[in-house]
């Protein structure tokens, strides 16, 4: 039997093939085939593999692909909680919410990956962070072999990051959220271009529907909802963060430059730096089949046949030229598996 490659179980579809693959369809079977891999020196825990840039040699090692099951919800006077498996995946869970009339989750819609992956990334989108609805997870330690429900407070939660990417490993098995019920008047739209793009005021009430609607087709104009025939789809989503700098610093910038408040700090706009910087959307390295996506600077996209080591040659082209044209260092949001990023 061939070696499961990597490449087709991530959005990038580039990697090289794992030594030993498991499959875990429900949350017990996920438990034993994570006690199993921590046997070996190597595990990597697989959902979605969207947030995942693995290199062409693979990884020697186990791989759990996460495959679980199952959404139980508890409705009171006021609100939902709801509790999904770690394998459920994330845009179908968001779907069923809205479905259900529940509210808090419909501006992350047409995020891909899995329940599992979102905390980890503390994912985030049009004005919404997990960390808003998300109360606690069910969690296998693996430095412990404990099982057990761990708060949300408990996981340093912060933009696109955790202590479950940054030192805590283990695997998810259940995510559980707080959830509204939805009301007549609609829910807060609290992002500015999500608003513009509906015609209505920052803050106004809207159906969940309506946003989950115009979210997709937002994404969709950035090639960021998933679609085999579309190459622009084909990557990580945005692949480095918003850098996060001081105010002082922030001031030595072009005053065209977006910034948000970030406590004492400002939040810059990754792909206004990029673009600013003289990379613009199709730009390939010579001979590669990388290439920045032709809808939205912040994508590194596989055209078809590219390696990771081109994805992985763009992003090293992206943060130098960036680094000499402002002097903002961008950090890849992707995992990688391999340290092919800086």
């Amino acid at each position: 039997m061939s070696e499961p490659v990597l490449a087709d179980l991530t959005t990038l579809r580039v990697g090289g093939p794992a030594t030993r693959l498991l499959t875990a369809t429900t949350t017990d079977e996920l438990v034993d085939h994570a006690v199993s891999a921590w046997e070996d020196d190597e595990w990597l825990v697989l959902g979605g593999g969207s947030n995942l840039l693995v290199a062409d040699d693979g990884f020697d090692g186990t791989v759990v692909l996460v495959r679980t099951t199952g959404v139980d919800a508890d409705t009171d006077a006021d609100g939902v909680t709801v509790r999904v498996a770690a394998g459920e995946p994330w845009d179908a869970f968001v779907a069923s919410t809205v479905e259900h009339g529940w509210t808090g989750l419909e501006a992350l819609s047409g995020i891909p990956g899995t329940v599992g992956a979102a905390p980890v990334q503390n994912i985030g989108a049009y004005g919404v962070e997990l960390s808003d609805v998300l109360t606690r997870i069910e969690f296998l330690d693996a430095s412990t072999g404990e099982r057990a429900w761990v708060p949300a407070a408990e996981l340093a939660l912060g933009y696109r990051t955790s202590t479950l990417k940054h030192g805590r490993r283990g695997v998810v098995l259940t995510v559980e959220f707080r959830l509204g019920t939805a009301s007549a008047d609609g829910v807060p739209v609290r992002y500015a271009q999500l608003a513009g793009s509906l015609g209505v005021e920052l803050g106004a009430l809207v159906s969940p529907s309506t946003v989950r609607s115009e979210v997709l087709r937002l994404r969709g104009t950035k090639g960021m909802v998933l679609d085999a025939d579309d190459h622009d789809t084909w990557s990580a989503g945005s692949f480095f963060t918003n850098p996060i700098v001081s105010a002082a610093f922030a001031e030595t910038l072009p005053a065209d430059a977006p910034r948000w408040p970030a406590g004492d700090d400002v939040k810059l706009s990754a792909a206004w730096l990029i673009e600013h910087a003289g990379v613009h959307r199709g730009y390939a390295v010579p001979g590669s089949r990388a290439a920045i996506s032709s809808k939205h600077t912040l994508a590194l996209t596989n055209r078809g046949g590219a390696t990771a080591a081109q994805v992985a040659e763009l992003a090293r082209y992206v943060q130098v030229t960036v680094l000499n044209r402002f002097g903002v260092s961008l950090v890849p949001e992707p995992v990688s598996v391999g340290d092919l990023l800086a």
